[in-house]
C-alpha cells in the first residue's frame, strides 16, 4: 500500500487540515495588509495637503528664511519616502514622535485622551447593545403591531438626527433648562468612577441614541430572516411559544450578522466620536485630533488617523472571525 502523494501547495493542506485556523490567519493577514495602506493614505495625504505647520506658526508676515529654519528643524525638507519609513517604524514601536505644537510627547498625550475615549465609548456600548438586542426581540415579537411600530417610528426619526443635533439637543434641555447634567468639559484624570460616570451621562447619551437604533433594525431584521425558515415554522407549529422561540432558536441562528452589527456599532463608537468630543468640549483623542487639524500639527494628525484605522480594522476583524466562529458553514467550507 503506497503513500498518499504529497500536496503540491502546502498552504491547501494547511486550509484542509485546520480550515478555521486558516480562515483567521487569512483575516488578520488582510487586516495588516489594510492597516498598511491606509498608513500611506494618512501620511500621503496630510503631505498632499496645500501649506504646512511652518507657514501656519509663524502667521502671513513670516519671512520666506524662518520658514525655512523651521522646515529644516522638523525634517520636512527630506524625501517623503524617507519620513513615512522613519514614522512608520517609529509608530509600529509605539513613538508617535513630538507635537510640533505643544513641544510634549504625542504618545503621552494620546495614553491619556485614549482612555477617556475608550471610558466614553465603552461606557456607551454596555448600555447600547444589550438595550439594542432587547428591542430587536422585542419588535420581532410584536411585529406588524402597534409595539413593533412605535419602534421602528422611533428608530427612523433616531437615524435620521446627526450626532451634533442630538447633542446640542440634549445640552438644550438637560444642562441649560433643567440642570440636572453636568457639562462634561470638567472631566479630568482627578475624578472619581462615579463623577465621571455623572459628567459624561450626556455624551453617552447621545452616543446611545445614535448608535442604538441601528443596531436593533439590524437585530430585527436578522431575526426576521432566521424566522421565515422552516425550522422555525416547525417549532411554532409544535406549540412552542414565539417568544421562546425566538430567544431560544432564531436569536441564536441569527448570530453572526448580529455580531457583525454590534462590532461595526462598537468601531463607530470609537471613531465616530470625534463629532461628540468636538460638541461636549470632552478631552479624548477626537478632540485633540480636531485641536491639531487647526494648527496643521502633523504627527499628532498622523497618530490619531493611524489610530483610528487601528481600531476600526481590528474591530472588523474581530466581527469577520466572531462570524466564522459562530457560523458553521464558514467553519466547514466545501
Amino acid at each position: 500500500m503506497t503513500n498518499p502523494a504529497p500536496s503540491i501547495l502546502p498552504g491547501l493542506g494547511f486550509r484542509q487540515r485546520f480550515p478555521l485556523l486558516a480562515l483567521i490567519l487569512e483575516r488578520f493577514v488582510l487586516s495588516l495588509i489594510l492597516l498598511f495602506a491606509v498608513s500611506i493614505v494618512i501620511f500621503g495625504g496630510l503631505e498632499a495637503l496645500p501649506g504646512d505647520f511652518a507657514t501656519t506658526y509663524l502667521g502671513q508676515s513670516a519671512t520666506p528664511q524662518a520658514v525655512a529654519n523651521i522646515r529644516q528643524d522638523l525634517g520636512l525638507n527630506r524625501p517623503i519616502t524617507t519620513r513615512y519609513v522613519e514614522w512608520l517604524g517609529n509608530a509600529v514601536q509605539g513613538d508617535f514622535g513630538t507635537s510640533w505644537a505643544s513641544k510634549n510627547s504625542v504618545s503621552e498625550q494620546i495614553g491619556k485622551r485614549l482612555g477617556n475615549s475608550l471610558f466614553l465609548a465603552g461606557f456607551a456600548a454596555v448600555i447600547s447593545v444589550p438595550l439594542a438586542v432587547g428591542l430587536g426581540m422585542l419588535s420581532v415579537h410584536f411585529r406588524n403591531r402597534l409595539p413593533d411600530k412605535i419602534i421602528n417610528v422611533i428608530s427612523l426619526a433616531a437615524i435620521s438626527l446627526p450626532e451634533f443635533f442630538v447633542g446640542y439637543l440634549l445640552i438644550l434641555f438637560f444642562a441649560v433648562k433643567f440642570g440636572v447634567a453636568t457639562f462634561p468639559a470638567t472631566v479630568y484624570d482627578s475624578m472619581g468612577f462615579v463623577e465621571r460616570l455623572k459628567a459624561i451621562a450626556l455624551p453617552t447619551a447621545t452616543l446611545v441614541l445614535v448608535v442604538l437604533a441601528h443596531m436593533m433594525r439590524m437585530t430585527r431584521a436578522a431575526i426576521l430572516s432566521v424566522m421565515s425558515s422552516a425550522y422555525m415554522e416547525t417549532a411554532e407549529l409544535k406549540g412552542l411559544s414565539a417568544f421562546r422561540s425566538i430567544v431560544k432558536h432564531a436569536a441564536p441562528n441569527a448570530l453572526a450578522p448580529i455580531i457583525n452589527v454590534i462590532a461595526l456599532t462598537l468601531a463607530y463608537l470609537v471613531v465616530g466620536v470625534v463629532v461628540v468630543e468636538v460638541v461636549f468640549v470632552y478631552p479624548g483623542m477626537g478632540q485633540y485630533m480636531v485641536d491639531a487639524v487647526t494648527v496643521r500639527d502633523m504627527p499628532v494628525v498622523q497618530a490619531c488617523g493611524l489610530i483610528f484605522a487601528a481600531v476600526y480594522i481590528f474591530l472588523n476583524m474581530t466581527a469577520d472571525i466572531l462570524a466564522i466562529i459562530a457560523n458553521p458553514r464558514l467553519r466547514h467550507p466545501r
